[in-house]
């Protein structure tokens, strides 16, 4: 039987979508068959769903543009970048159009928008096809930012994005496709939390009681799962780790009961140290829980560099397991 992945639970979920709602279209650059789109996602939907696909001119302000006037008439577009740097075409569309309609007509008019975004690094793609441009709409109020990782039903996710009455800007980590979907691994069980775009709470399987809680999301995730396996199997540190499908709004709540049991938080993303995600999940957790902590937050993040094309140095760049340990020992000793 063949496993599984984050990939194919992804287009298991647009699927099921497009038979059972004849409002869902989905729009994009090669999306149809043969090609199926720069990540083969919707492989095979066009001919299963003749008429439902459309592709698109290389225009993503165009496309955003034309699928917010079909979601204000009813419709529920779904639009794929064909990389998630490609957004930054279509930011004027997202934040100043489709993000702002319902506030600014009073609720009088919803726009149910999904736009997929491939996002991340670590396949040599280059400086501007392996960024994580989410940041850039991370304060954008009236947007929802939803990032599956392999401890999340990917399929449930994209379904919910396209539910939504809101649009959802749907980060997909380009190396996450290929993951196993649901892997339990050795040292952590999982829980989920806030549906419909729950949390993963990863808790020490062996029930030691955590030292650290560390915050992540979507292909990060992964990474900070071995190097908690090998944290716990060679230092004896326990971590219990979040991993919030929905980064943006954020809900702390979570974040905050477990560092009330740990003390210690570390945050870890993908995209540059400067400005992002981390950094707000730490002022968030000092302002509200900072008589909880014991030791001073840490942020792993990647340098604030443009990504290069050779791995080696691409690796230098990012975050990795090793960024993870370090981290992990610095919040310890402290």
């Amino acid at each position: 039987m063949e496993k599984l992945t984050v990939g194919r639970a992804i287009a298991a979920g647009l699927r099921k979508k497009l038979a059972d709602d004849p409002t869902v279209y989905l729009l994009g650059e090669d999306i149809c068959d043969p090609y199926g789109g720069a990540f083969r996602i919707t492989r095979g939907l066009s001919s299963e769903f003749p008429g439902r696909l459309i592709n698109v001119p290389i225009s993503e302000a165009g496309t955003v543009a034309v699928t917010t006037g079909m979601a204000l008439r009813g419709l529920r577009p779904v639009v794929e970048m064909m990389f998630g740097d490609f957004i930054a075409l279509a930011a004027d569309q997202l934040i100043n159009h489709a993000a702002k309609f319902s506030w600014m007509y009073n609720g009088a008019v919803s726009v149910p928008l999904v736009v997929r975004a491939p996002m991340g690094g670590r396949r040599g793609y280059g400086p501007t096809h392996s960024q994580s441009l989410e940041r850039m709409l991370l304060s954008t109020p009236g947007l929802r930012i939803v990032a599956p990782t392999p401890r999340h039903d990917a399929a449930a996710l994209i379904g919910a994005a396209i539910d939504d009455p809101n649009p959802v800007v749907f980060i997909e980590g380009k190396l996450l496709y290929a993951a196993e979907q649901a892997t339990v691994s050795e040292h952590y069980d999982i829980a989920h939390t806030h549906p419909p775009y729950p949390a993963a709470v990863l808790n020490n399987a062996a029930g030691e009681q955590p030292n650290v809680t560390v915050v992540t999301y979507g292909p990060m995730l992964p990474i900070v799962e071995e190097a908690m396996t090998a944290t716990f199997n060679e230092d004896e540190v326990a971590c219990e780790i979040l991993a919030p499908s929905e980064i943006a709004p954020l809900d702390t709540a979570l974040i905050g009961e477990s560092v009330a049991r740990t003390g210690r938080l570390i945050v870890a993303e993908e995209g540059p140290r400067s400005w992002g995600w981390a950094a707000e999940v730490v002022a968030r957790v000092v302002e509200r829980w900072g008589d909880r902590l014991v030791a001073r937050p840490v942020r792993v993040t990647g340098r604030d560099l443009p990504l290069p094309t050779a791995r080696p140095l691409e690796d230098h760049v990012l975050p990795g397991v090793e960024t993870v340990r370090g981290a992990v020992e610095k919040v310890m000793l402290q």
